[in-house]
């Protein structure tokens, strides 16, 4: 094996449920909400249950050969040649997703936090912090999910209990208003973004310290990471309403601003900007750790850490290229990462489990 360190099965429910976060905490209730408006809420309830089913069908896949991989186990499944190919084809997806998700923590810091500073500045700043993390393993990356997941869901609780005060009932009537086609829109972005990016996983399931009870842990960590999306898209419609919730590019953001408790407890975003970067850092850190893991298997290294470098040097370089504003990156990451994600999340799997029972039941696997 290229990655000799291994987690514990507590070290991958955290992983699981600070990914399934990610990113979304900050971005997945505008794209939610904007799609089923009030009835925002009912589609992240579909998408929860939905991507739980999709978890199923990821842990199915694993099952298949347990001490691989997702590359060898492709490559196993296709034959040498097919199975490289694919192997290829696949690894654009979390590459593509370290790219998209780096632009958007240098926009949302240049926008929000730090307008006069350059945001090439920032990529390379953070990406000397992506390099050391995926440096040192996956073992030191499980144990720093397990100390700042206490942190993640203590910010959460304060955040939203400093909203309650600001919850306005009639925010999410009437029910059902423009019927069920909005709401199951509203449930493919809230699965999409929350749990197909979890197909990455596949490429540490062999490292896990008890393989028996991967299942469990994956639903797990889905369902916590769930939960608290589903809380916050609740929330974001209760206190902002949906026309402010859907107008605002980072909707939780400007629900932290709602936040004021007298006149000595205020201006409370940094929060949510903490919880945002921190989640969003592991996202990002699996994806390109991921990347060097699969390339580092095609091209027969005995090492994975030497394509930390080269790599991470390409995707700031395309970070400016491939997502050049933030309009841009809206109108990507609404219309259409979605079906990139069905794509990579659930047709692949599903082509994997077809062809291995076909091959096997003609006697043509190992």
């Amino acid at each position: 094996m290229l990655e000799k360190g291994i987690i514990s099965n507590r070290q991958f429910i955290l992983l699981v449920a600070l990914i399934t976060i990610g990113d979304s905490i900050l971005v997945l209730p505008a794209i939610t909400v904007s799609a089923a408006k009030q009835d925002g809420w009912i589609s992240a309830l579909i998408g929860l249950a939905v991507g739980l089913v999709i978890i199923s069908l990821f842990c199915k896949v694993g099952k298949l050969y347990p001490q691989l991989n997702l590359i060898e186990s492709i490559q196993q499944i296709f034959g040498k040649w097919v199975g490289t190919i694919v192997s290829f084809v696949f690894l654009t997806y979390p590459f593509l997703s370290a790219v998209t998700h780096i632009r958007e923590t240098g926009d949302f810091i240049v926008t929000e936090i730090m307008p006069e500073t350059p945001i090439q500045a920032i990529l390379i700043l953070w990406s000397c912090v992506f390099t050391m993390a995926v440096q040192l393993g996956l073992e030191v990356i499980g144990r720093i999910g397990e100390i700042f997941f206490p942190w993640v869901m203590f910010l959460f609780l304060i955040f939203i209990v400093f909203l309650l005060s600001e919850i306005k009932i009639d925010n999410i009537k009437p029910f059902l208003e423009n019927g069920l086609r909005p709401v199951i829109h509203g449930s493919l972005t809230f699965t999409a973004f929350s749990f197909m990016e979890l197909v990455g996983f596949l490429m540490i399931f062999p490292y896990v310290k008890h393989p028996n009870k991967i299942q469990k842990g994956f639903i797990q960590g889905a369902l916590i990471g769930g939960i608290t999306l589903v809380i916050l898209i609740v929330i974001s419609i209760l206190v902002l309403g949906p026309d402010l919730t859907a107008r605002s590019t980072y909707s939780s953001y400007t629900l932290a601003m709602k936040v004021r408790i007298g006149s000595f407890l205020e201006r409370v975003e940094i929060i949510l900007a903490i919880m945002w970067i921190l989640t969003t850092f592991f996202k990002i850190v699996l994806n390109i750790y991921i990347v060097n893991l699969g390339l580092a298997h095609l091209l027969k290294l005995s090492e994975y850490r030497v394509l930390i470098f080269p790599l991470i040097v390409i995707i700031i370089a395309l970070a400016s290229i491939i997502v050049p504003n933030t309009t841009y990156f809206g109108i990507l990451v609404s219309q259409y990462w979605p079906f990139f994600d069905l794509t990579f999340a659930v047709i692949l799997p599903l082509l994997l489990l077809g062809v291995y029972y076909i091959r096997q039941s003609f006697n043509v696997l190992k």
